[in-house]
């Protein structure tokens, strides 16, 4: 497969030497075997995208930040294939064992690289050199394939320099948009990304191998061709094996990451949800992770949401938005307030939801929420929700229950445009909570929240809360450590209205609060401002600001 992403001219060929120039002795007409070839470019290309395509969502998933593991993956690729095209240059006197042996090589890394990646992450703590030395590996064999395959072609028919490689990149770039739209709708959602990338190195060794073994089996001495059925059967044997061990090898991994405790395991087309804990007992042992990242702990999850809902809840709260919060925690501490009239929650991901209202644990966690005929959900990108013509109502309150900010996909979730539509679908005297991110370890972050905010026409309170996680907690790489008594827990929130500065403060109307009171928010605001960074521009969908 050759570089999709950086256009460039191509210069011809040179013209091949040696054994390569003398006519191949096929078994079928030169005109079939020109379309195999093609067909077999067609596959190769295919099976070399998803690759690609598998590491960059391997590793934004274990890593983070999508636009970092995309920029390494694409350039320590593109490079590689530079260095395997002069590689290939070596191998042009036996192009047919070259070849084949180069798609067997292929089939096995990119069949077993989702696997050893997510090895590398549950065992090590730590993926990004697997990551790196699997995309230059990758890349190696890719950029060897065409001058092969260009050789090979040219030995059926003999035709000018320029109208083989024609030939050969139309069908190179329509075998990668096959393969670009089967990763995400087809081999993801129905396989994964283990047994889904060794299903493609099946297909990889099969078609490589196969015509190599038929249509160029002339070019073979009887030794090779054992050898290339034997290296070949080796890589579908193992390849098999591991397809066959893959969910016991996911558990495994699981249990290393998460610990023994691992209760729900569910990919949705979204992320990866992954609930700790027993099945019975107190809610505070269950531990809610999102893609890797510990979202819900039932230890003291109580601090978060209380801090998050309601100081945005002094004045009128009728009408209450909650943007994201799926597991219904945020719309709990809502609902604790009798005249409250309607809720609508606003959650992506179908499969978040669907766990919060039928598992025991998580559902007495959120107070059995979703049986309130207050509440109403809605599936939508909140961003997409809020351009339509649903957030033409007004809101007295919104609630911002948002991954962090620096998060690839939540970005556009902390833009200044973001923060203009909910402004406008606050109501006059609307007030709207947002969670910032963590305070004392990302203050540059933090304070980029409350610029962007302010830049959007709102005026800002900014305060933070603290807890400490029980059971896990997620490293600054998003590697989940092991180990009760960790770290201090660190979240940050802003308050925001259009009208004046909102007041950090809880009415006396408000319910029973374990963890909350107007001192303690005044406090809270103090502590916040010592750690204020001033001058920060706000962050746009145009020029993003977190890192």
């Amino acid at each position: 497969m050759i570089d999709r992403s950086v256009p460039r001219r191509v210069l011809p060929a040179p013209e091949p030497r040696g054994a390569a120039t003398v006519p191949a002795a096929l078994p079928v007409r030169p005109r079939t075997g020109r379309l195999l070839v093609l067909a077999t470019v067609f596959v190769c290309a295919a099976c070399g995208l998803v690759y690609e395509l598998e590491l960059l969502a391997l590793g934004t998933y274990l890593i983070g930040d999508s636009i970092t593991q995309a920029s390494v993956v694409l350039s320590v690729m593109v490079f590689a294939m530079g260095v395997g095209s002069l590689l290939a240059k070596r191998l042009r006197h036996r192009p047919a064992l070259g070849f084949a042996a180069i798609e067997a090589g292929l089939a096995l890394l990119g069949g077993l690289s989702a696997m050893a990646l997510y090895a590398s992450f549950a065992w090590l703590g730590e993926s990004r050199p697997a990551l790196v030395a699997f995309s230059f590996a990758i890349g190696i064999l890719i950029g060897a394939e065409i001058p092969l395959l260009m050789v090979l072609i040219q030995r059926i028919r003999r035709q000018d320099a320029g109208g083989a490689v024609a030939d050969l990149f139309a069908a190179d770039y329509v075998g990668a948009l096959v393969g670009g739209l089967a990763f995400p709708f087809l081999l993801l959602p129905m396989l994964g990304q283990l047994t889904g990338a060794m299903l493609t190195g099946t297909v990889n060794a099969v078609v490589g191998g196969g015509l190599v073994l038929w249509l160029f089996r002339n070019d073979l001495s009887r030794r090779s061709r054992w050898l290339l059925i034997a290296a070949n059967l080796t890589v579908l044997v193992v390849l098999a094996s591991a397809t066959v061990l893959a969910d016991d090898f996911e558990r495994l991994a699981r249990r290393a990451v998460y610990g023994s405790e691992v209760r729900v395991a569910v990919q949705t087309g979204v992320q990866e949800l992954v609930l700790t804990g027993p099945a019975t007992g107190s809610p505070r042992s269950l531990d809610l992770y999102l893609d890797g990242r510990l979202r819900v702990s039932g230890y003291d999850e109580y601090r978060y949401h209380e801090a998050l809902v309601h100081p945005a809840m002094t004045g009128s709260h009728a009408r209450v938005l909650v943007l994201g919060g799926g597991d219904g925690l945020a719309a709990r501490e809502v609902l604790r307030y009798q005249d409250v009239a309607s809720v609508t929650v606003v959650e992506l991901d179908p499969g978040v939801v669907r766990l919060a209202r039928t598992d025991p644990m998580l559902s007495a966690l959120n107070a059995g929420v979703f049986a309130d005929p207050r509440l109403a959900v809605v599936h939508q990108d909140a961003f997409r929700w809020l351009r339509g013509p649903a957030a033409n109502d007004r809101f007295d309150v919104i609630v911002s229950d948002l991954p962090d900010p620096g998060i690839t996909p939540s970005t556009k979730l902390y833009s200044q445009e973001f923060y203009g539509l909910a402004a406008r679908a606050l109501a006059p005297g609307g007030r709207m909570a947002v969670h910032a991110g963590p305070l004392a370890t990302r203050p540059r972050t933090y304070w980029t929240v409350d610029s962007t905010l302010r830049a959007a026409g709102l005026r800002t309170s900014p305060y933070s809360a603290g807890g400490r996680l029980s059971g896990f907690a997620a490293g600054p790489d998003r590697t989940p450590l092991r180990g009760t008594g960790a770290p201090s827990q660190d979240w940050g929130f802003v308050l925001a209205a259009r009208d004046q500065e909102p007041a950090l403060r809880v009415d006396r109307e408000t319910p029973a609060l374990r963890s909350l009171s107007t001192g303690s928010l005044q406090d809270a605001a103090r502590d916040a401002e010592r750690t204020r960074v001033s001058g920060l521009p706000p962050s746009t969908l145009p020029h993003p600001r977190y890192s």
